[in-house]
């Protein structure tokens, strides 16, 4: 029966997903992040799903009139520069056997499915309802298995199992607490946009679920994520003092209550000196450093990283000789200054600066403007997400995540769509100078749509 409805629900989708690309978008974005079909038991899980559906929203969209492409962005051009790098950075690099060649091609391919979507983004989406509807199937998709978990545990007295994700890019349990913190950030700050109060009241809720499966995933990077995401939406809130307070009580709560061998885990961040995960984690950063000075300009590849690894380890183990114990970069920022060199790590890094660089002009700006906006909001929710994950792949090798890249485009859509509607006067509210105001003022929603069109 699961089978048959998963089924049902795409192959009603696809259709549609021809009509209306931006649909078809929606359907891609459902399946890769919460990925639907692994709930399914039969042959509907191993259906390739995402391929038909993004064959039919491009075949739809080139058929489609349309006003661009793309998004003239100098983000959507420096992505597509870094599929460049990552493809000759592969083809140059030696030492590998068939089956580590052969594994490298199959992440080339899904890096370049990666930028394509991401780009594909920004060539449909064009309205404000088009991006919300863009950030609620994400948040929605990674809070479905946040709020599973989270009442699993809640209503098994919680049985001291380590939480592990779904599968694909979050099937580690450090993954998934990246991604879920992520979500947090997410489902606050859509909730303080929306001004139904049922749907505020239910994206609310969602929140202590989700930070609560972060916490049982035992991920002390997780920990980091969700406590510095949590920090840029304490920071940028009116009542920030309040928020602080009542974030610091919380917290005092849950050292008491929580299980010891949860207060154990998290407690031995500050023992990295005697932690042999953490020492592991040093020592393959400066495997990946010398790696990277060794190969500056296109790393050893994609892939790359365990092969090589011994080569550049000065005590290596007989477990790292043999292949058994090869390790990864624990890092995304070496993982992608070791693989793909220093180019590619310099337009990884831009991204990132520049996306910060949208977020801050926007809410400059629209604090002169508005009281409350969408727009506020949003820029805190970017903001957050962004931080949660600098914070959280500092200790990954998330360098190739699905959300990050397109997290990139989501932004350069938001500044546009967001100065868009700021040259418009008779949107929004003037800014208030009291206290007592700003609480009566209700958020400005989404009840109007400025269109990028053709304008770009």
């Amino acid at each position: 029966m699961r089978d048959l409805i998963v089924s049902l629900v795409i192959l009603s989708l696809i259709p549609v997903s021809f009509r209306r690309p931006y649909v078809g978008l929606l359907t891609f974005s459902w399946l890769a992040y919460m990925r639907v079909q692994d709930l399914a038991w039969g042959a509907a899980r191993d259906m390739r799903w995402s391929y038909y559906v993004a064959i039919v929203m491009i075949a739809g969209f080139v058929a489609e009139r349309r006003d661009r492409w793309l998004l003239n962005d100098w983000r959507v051009w420096t992505m597509v520069a870094m599929v460049v790098i990552v493809i000759v950075s592969a083809a140059a690099s030696d030492g590998l056997s068939p089956v580590e060649r052969a594994l490298q091609f199959d992440r080339v391919l899904e890096f370049i499915k990666i930028i394509g979507i991401a780009v594909f983004t920004t060539a449909v989406v064009k309205t404000r309802e088009h991006l919300r509807l863009v950030v609620w199937i994400i948040a929605l998709s990674f809070a479905f298995y946040g709020i599973k978990d989270g009442m699993w545990a809640i209503f098994t007295l919680f049985r001291g199992r380590i939480i592990q994700g779904p599968g694909g890019m979050i099937a580690d349990n450090n993954d998934y607490a990246l991604a879920i913190a992520m979500t947090v950030s997410m489902l606050f700050c859509v909730a303080q946009s929306e001004r139904r109060p049922v749907l505020r009241r239910a994206f609310f809720a969602m929140v202590p679920l989700c930070m609560f499966t972060v916490l049982l995933t035992y991920s002390r990077g997780g920990l980091l994520s969700l406590i510095a995401g949590a920090f840029v939406m304490l920071w940028r809130s009116p009542f920030r003092w309040r928020g602080f307070v009542a974030a610091g009580v919380a917290a005092g709560v849950f050292l008491i209550v929580m299980p010891q061998s949860m207060y154990d885990r998290f407690a031995s961040i500050g023992e990295y000196e005697e932690d042999g995960s953490a020492q592991s984690r040093f020592k393959s950063w400066g495997v990946g450093v010398r790696m990277a000075l060794d190969n500056p300009i296109l790393g050893v590849g994609l892939q790359g990283f365990r092969p090589n690894y011994a080569l550049y380890d000065p005590n290596p183990s007989p477990e790292v000789l043999d292949g058994s114990g090869a390790k990864v970069a624990h890092n995304s920022y070496i993982q992608m200054w070791a693989e793909c060199g220093t180019p590619s790590l310099v337009l990884y890094l831009a991204l990132f600066a520049g996306s910060f660089w949208t977020v801050w002009r926007v809410r400059a700006r629209a604090r002169r403007i508005y009281v409350d906006s969408w727009i506020l909001h949003y820029c805190t929710l970017f903001e957050a997400t962004l931080v949660t994950f600098l914070v959280g792949s500092t200790f990954l090798n998330r360098a190739h995540f699905d959300l990050i890249y397109h997290w990139f485009a989501v932004v350069a859509l938001f500044g546009r769509l967001a100065h868009t509607e700021m040259d418009d006067p008779s949107i929004g509210q003037p800014r208030s100078r009291s206290r007592g105001e700003l609480r009566a003022v209700k958020p400005v929603g989404f009840e109007r749509s400025p269109s990028l069109g053709g304008t770009l």
